[in-house]
């Protein structure tokens, strides 16, 4: 059986899915702020990659958003997804 992942896989996850989707895969970071009921995901990419991760109207950010929360309910902690210009 396998152990449920810890925030930092799921950063890492964060970082594979926007690498996959942008045009400059090397200027794609993730950092993690951890409070103490909540993890929030910081997602930086170049600027005029934002628009290749938010997707029309927000669906794609809101499908990373909803994976992100499927992942993170394994491990019992509210995760919050942020792209930062």
């Amino acid at each position: 059986m396998s152990e449920a992942p810890n925030t930092q896989e799921l950063s890492r996850m964060i970082e594979v899915i926007a690498k996959t989707l942008v045009d400059f895969p090397d200027q794609v970071s993730v950092s993690e702020v951890a409070g103490e009921n909540t993890t929030k995901i910081e997602l930086r990419v170049a600027k005029s990659d934002i628009g290749k991760i938010i997707g029309k109207e927000g669906k794609t950010a809101n499908a990373i958003r909803t994976i992100l929360m499927g992942a993170a309910t394994k491990i019992k902690r509210r995760t919050i997804l942020e792209i930062v210009e």
